[in-house]
């Protein structure tokens, strides 16, 4: 609790305006027994220690009020909570019709507590049937609901009280990505999914330095040593509780044999939990002196306990998720984890006829231990969920929205947090400039940095890495969330191996150099390389006229000429990452000499370098300046001042663009003869001077059956930014891997 009431205090003006003046968010946790209060109590906490934001109405119900299962609203009590109702709703008889009564029970109390409450959003957990119930009452009396741990798979009937829950909460807080990836493909919202981790995970990363040894003595005796005792925890399998019962025997009978000491949980309150205490009673398991059978051990205490166990068995939740974080070693039994991730820690035994497969598998797994696991969060969930919470805008319609994935167009691969915007770092390699910027999903530069690029490769791949990381480090000040590194670069490059093989002239000793694993080591995200003219392919993909067109082709005009093919809404690298190098179509067998050492190419004639040199040798032969030209004396002369003579008139400018025009135009009648796409995009500074040579030379020299291709300007900003940026979108976000 101190650690939260220290947490900075972030304000959300715009989000507290929009809800009203000051308003605080009233949020009504409501936990049902001592599993889910493990996970809800670091966000209770968090809640509390905001009192300027928040308040927090605590509802318990289910088995925390009964006595054979220890009566555990104490602890809530203990934890300083004031708990504002109580409700009675099990129903005792611990079979499927004492489940269905305990729902109808509460179904029955809980509308008058909603409505005294009228909390603007309730926090609901898991998947036991207390909270369908809670969930059902909430949907129904039109209150928000957040689910905590939504999208997880496993056994019995969980599963399907767990999706339900999905279908009827507004908020959905996951643990792990393949949760996220579950609620996506179950077609919630995207924009109401946040991937934060186990909240009580907040607390088991710092759990390590308690008193253990007084707390493993209080519950398994004075003579008891780390690494030397057994926690055993096992619920019915509502789905087969005749065979789960059975199962639980055998567990017990090679645990008496395996002969060490043992701490038994009771059972939870779920059909066959009575029948399984049988089992306990006449194999004498109380009163037996290798064991000590207990209702309930508070969390902080139990925390402690498996993580300095040999071992713990049994089929609950906190085996395959919580006790990975310590490297305890787990046997998993039977079907109720079935499709839970665990860690390496987890020996699963599905079935078992006789106690000597369990018995072994104590013998294999007993005092190992195993690297920690992080599966299921990192320690930070709680100042997420806050931040999420933050910025419900109370104002937004009531009704859910479902993201139901179109039929050809799967614009679901885009996922957009409320609380941080996925986002890419970009970085252009350039002649001139070493460009880096913060890129959302939308496509939106949030931030951008540029330097001049440095001359040689050590200071370059210096200079990448600082501008990197100091993006990083921006974007958790701008709420983004880095999935990946994309980087555009000239010249030739193997996107598989992230490695730039030759270079332009342009960038000096940027041959056979590896980005990807020095990036990638530094920032400890995935990167991507790739040429400069398919990435502006790559951008105009997801973000400008391509955006789903099967077939097209970008061409960029610039300081030289490139570009990037898409054929069948993919884009083409070539047998030898050579493709789309549209720069260099010889488009006359005598044309002037271009910097790959041919002569005639395109980027001959129509490239900034190109129109740069005939603008001096015009200028070196006074030819160049008109009236209503100035220069001074100093003033490189550049292509810009040859367009410039150009449009006021200047024959001898206007036949050299004319020349550089028409060099293009047939560049793209081969293009289009050659791979015959639908949309051609002229990018990059010269796009506006040409696009309309480029259409009368194709509609005077193209074949009749293309002469219908749309040619256009792109009206995207920055082409090789996005672009970058459009590698690590794509891939990290992609539903289908």
């Amino acid at each position: 609790e101190i650690y939260f009431k220290n947490l900075s205090k972030q304000k959300q003006k715009e989000v507290m305006e929009k809800n009203g003046n000051n308003h605080k968010l009233r949020v009504c946790v409501a936990t049902c027994n001592r599993a889910d209060y493990s996970k809800l109590a670091p966000i209770m906490f968090g809640i509390k220690a905001e009192p300027q934001f928040f308040e927090l109405d605590v509802v318990v119900l289910g088995s925390h009020l009964i006595d054979d299962y220890g009566n555990t609203y104490r602890m809530i009590e203990q934890d300083d909570f004031d708990i504002h109702t109580r409700l009675h709703t099990i129903v005792r008889g611990e079979d499927e019709a004492a489940m269905v009564e305990s729902v109808g029970l509460a179904l029955v109390k809980l509308p008058d507590v909603l409505n005294r409450l009228k909390p603007d959003i309730m926090i609901v957990h898991g998947d036991r049937f207390d909270a369908l119930a809670l969930a059902t009452s909430a949907a129904l009396m039109n209150i928000r609901i957040l689910h905590i741990e939504g999208g997880e798979v496993s056994g019995t009937i969980d599963d399907s009280i767990r999706h339900a829950i999905t279908k009827l909460a507004h908020y959905h807080v996951c643990c792990t990505r393949s949760a996220e990836q579950h609620l996506i493909a179950m077609c919630e919202d995207h924009d109401r999914i946040l991937l934060a981790g186990c909240p009580s995970y907040d607390k088991l990363l710092s759990a390590k330095n308690k008193d253990y040894m007084s707390i493993i003595r209080m519950w398994l005796g004075e003579d008891v040593k780390t690494r030397d005792y057994i926690v055993a925890l096992q619920h019915p399998v509502t789905t087969d509780i005749k065979h789960s019962i059975k199962m639980f025997e055998l567990t017990l009978d090679a645990l008496i044999s395996f002969n060490k000491r043992t701490l038994v949980l009771f059972p939870n309150v779920d059909a066959g939990s009575k029948e399984m205490v049988r089992v306990m009673r006449k194999k004498g398991i109380e009163h037996h002196p290798n064991f000590r059978a207990v209702k309930h051990v508070p969390f902080d205490q139990f925390i402690q306990l498996v993580a300095h166990a040999g071992c713990m068995i049994g089929n609950s939740s906190c085996g395959v998720r919580e006790v990975g974080a310590f490297g305890t070693p787990v046997i998993n039994l039977g079907t109720r984890q079935t499709g839970r991730e665990t860690g390496e820690n987890v020996l699963h035994v599905r079935d078992a006829d006789t106690q000597d497969k369990i018995l072994h598998a104590l013998q294999l797994q007993f005092g190992k231990q195993y690297p920690c696991s992080k599966i299921y969060g990192d320690g930070n969930a709680v100042p997420r969920i806050l931040k999420f919470l933050k910025s419900i805008d109370l104002k937004e319609p009531l009704q859910k929205k479902f993201c139901f994935p179109p039929v050809k167009d799967n614009i679901s691969q885009d996922i957009d947090h409320i609380l941080e915007t996925q986002s890419a770092l970009a970085v252009d390699l350039g002649g001139t400039n070493l460009r880096v910027a913060i890129v959302s999903m939308k496509g939106e530069i949030v931030k951008k940095y540029t330097q001049l690029n440095p001359k040689t490769y050590e200071d370059r791949l210096e200079l990448i890495l600082k501008m990197c990381v100091e993006a990083a480090s921006e974007a958790v000040n701008v709420n983004c969330r880095i999935l990946g590194v994309g980087i555009s670069t000239g010249g030739r490059v193997n996107p598989r191996e992230g490695i730039v093989l030759h270079s332009t002239k342009l960038i000096q000793e940027w041959s056979s150099v590896d980005l990807r694993t020095p990036i990638s080591d530094a920032l400890h995200l995935p990167v991507w390389v790739d040429n400069d003219g398919n990435c502006a392919a790559l951008a105009e993909r997801k973000f400008g006229h391509g955006k789903g067109v099967e077939n097209f082709v970008t061409l960029i005009t610039g300081t030289g000429i490139g570009g990037g093919i898409v054929h069948q809404h993919e884009l083409i690298h070539g047998s030898s990452f050579c493709a789309a190098e549209l720069g260099h179509i010889v488009v006359s067998l005598d044309g002037p000499e271009c910097l790959c050492g041919s002569q005639g190419c395109i980027e001959a004639y129509a490239s900034g370098i190109a129109l740069q040199r005939e603008a001096k040798k015009l200028h070196d032969d006074d030819l160049l300046i008109v009236e209503g030209m100035s220069m001074k004396k100093e003033e490189i002369v550049s292509a810009a001042h040859l367009i410039q003579a150009a449009k006021l008139g200047n024959p001898k400018a206007e036949s050299i663009l004319r020349t550089a025009g028409t060099a293009l135009g047939l560049g793209v009648v081969n293009i289009l003869h050659t791979v015959n796409p639908s949309l051609v995009i002229l990018s990059g500074v010269l796009a506006n001077h040409y696009v309309n040579a480029v259409k009368d030379v194709i509609s005077r020299q193209a074949l009749s059956s293309v002469k219908t291709v749309d040619v256009v300007v792109s009206n995207l900003a920055d082409p090789a930014l996005l672009g970058a940026a459009s590698l690590v979108l794509d891939y990290t976000t992609r539903r289908i891997y």
